[in-house]
């Protein structure tokens, strides 16, 4: 990966990639460092599933009925 931050005196710059990245597909993304990327804020959702309502309270796993075959 190559990653460069640079001000431009003119409209066409040139990029020199490494001999590794011949041959290959490159992607190139421009933009001003002020304009950035909308960063979205995580929001606090707790997710829920109330389709099954399973009381387990008194539930004890077996481990040998559950790989009975």
């Amino acid at each position: 990966m190559v990653r460069a931050v640079i001000t431009p005196d003119q409209q066409q710059v040139i990029i020199k990639l490494p001999e590794s990245f011949i041959g290959k597909e490159v992607e190139v993304i421009a933009f001003t460092t002020d304009e950035g990327f909308a960063v979205k804020e995580a929001s606090e959702k707790k997710r829920t599933f109330t389709i099954l309502n399973i009381d387990n309270k008194d539930f004890k796993f077996d481990r040998d009925e559950a790989n009975e075959r």
